[in-house]
């Protein structure tokens, strides 16, 4: 096994839309739209027959089907997607347990210590794509490198049916030629402002100086920087440990500011970490899960040490995920938000060797639990964060 990390990114092309296609024969071949239909539908999926006419994921079905009045549109069936997600990533555990989900059609695998088992990191991704086509009949595109960062940009650089191999060295080189957009959080308003600075490609970033970096990105300057290097030292996170407590909403109107967002996301956290604490039951990876309005799901974890059950921990680290989350996908509305926790422990047990809790958390914690077991029948109303309410409450 050898020090160097062997990352994989593997992206189900055009998912739902091929879903569709290959159970409906006479789809075949002609461009669909997965999405409602109504007056705030939008489009889930389109396939690359669709895609040809300017139509992309996101975009209001009213618009897709004026750039392509052909296009056959389906509603989405979810909980089928579900299913055959589900063999895909049968297929990712048969080579490696270390599988971070990102959504139903996207994973990072770190196939690092499956080398020895199954070749060299490009033989294991044509294996991996042979297996799903196989279980599926559906095609995936793969990213090879050696970080997580590299592999998602790479398996965009040759789809649908791609793998692209990114050695390690090469990073910066690769990533140079390419747009600023292929850098995760570069929406529309920073390429205007990098284009204002004659930033078009990574390579300009990798270039530009110090204080217009720090102009133009603030303190998330030298990050940008690292990134445009090819440079992501961030673990694959795997949850093996099925079990975990969540909470999660839909809401009857989408969310489109952040305010709102972190109103539900105070309130899921609360409810997820009352339960972790009923429970006896100390969560050790915590886990946001989001829907954007055109039905994309993703999810997003991250490690906390040691194990919590604080609402206020749950809290941050669902906000901070989330942020990174917008940032990558920026100004998308949300239908529904979810705050979990896995890799559950017994509060029983705790690590004697990590840094303790806030001592006001657990008080708080504490005399919230006990409100609102004196007053049961009112549940989490009985006492409730500021945070999680609306300024005219």
């Amino acid at each position: 096994m050898t020090d160097e990390r062997a990352i994989l990114h593997v992206d189900m092309d055009a998912f739902y839309a091929s879903v569709e296609q290959r159970d409906d024969p006479e789809l075949a071949g002609q461009p669909v739209l997965v999405g409602g239909k109504g007056q705030r539908g939008v489009v889930a999926a389109a396939s690359y027959e669709a895609r040809e006419f300017g139509v992309r994921s996101a975009m209001p079905m009213r618009e897709a089907l004026k750039r392509c009045p052909k296009a056959v549109c389906v509603n989405p069936r979810l909980d089928h997607y579900r299913d055959v997600s589900q063999q895909v990533f049968e297929v990712f555990r048969s080579i490696t347990p270390e599988v971070e989900g990102l959504s139903l059609d996207e994973a990072f695998l770190d196939v690092t210590a499956s080398i020895g088992l199954f070749g060299d990191p490009v033989s294991i991704a044509r294996r991996i794509r042979a297996d799903i086509r196989e279980a599926t009949q559906l095609t995936a595109s793969v990213g090879v490198a050696s970080n997580k960062l590299v592999a998602k940009i790479a398996s965009d650089l040759d789809k649908p049916d791609g793998l692209v191999h990114v050695a390690h060295g090469d990073e910066a080189e690769t990533l140079a030629p390419l747009s600023v957009r292929a850098l995760p959080g570069i929406g529309p308003r920073k390429r205007a402002e990098l284009a204002s600075a004659a930033i078009h490609t990574i390579g300009d970033l990798q270039s530009a100086d110090a204080d217009t970096l720090r102009r133009l990105f603030g303190r998330y300057a030298d990050r940008v920087r690292n990134r445009a290097h090819g440079i992501d030292d961030r673990p694959v996170i795997a949850v093996r440990d099925d079990k975990s407590i969540s909470a999660e909403r839909t809401f009857s109107e989408d969310l489109k500011q952040r305010s709102e967002m972190c109103e539900a996301l105070a309130a899921l956290a609360d409810r997820t970490a009352t339960r972790l604490r009923n429970k006896r039951l100390l969560a050790g990876v915590i886990q946001v899960k989001i829907r954007q309005s055109d039905f994309r799901t993703f999810t997003r974890q991250c490690r906390v040490m040691p194990a919590t059950d604080s609402t206020e921990q749950l809290y941050q680290s669902a906000l901070r995920l989330l942020d990174e989350w917008r940032a990558e996908h920026p100004d998308q509305p949300l239908r529904l938000l979810g705050v979990g926790g896995s890799r559950l422990v017994s509060d029983q047990q705790p690590d004697l060797f990590a840094a303790a809790e806030p001592a006001g958390d657990k008080q708080v914690d504490r005399t919230v639990d006990a409100v609102r077991e004196r007053f049961a029948e009112l549940g989490t109303a009985a006492l409730q964060s500021a945070r999680t309410l609306k300024r005219d409450d």
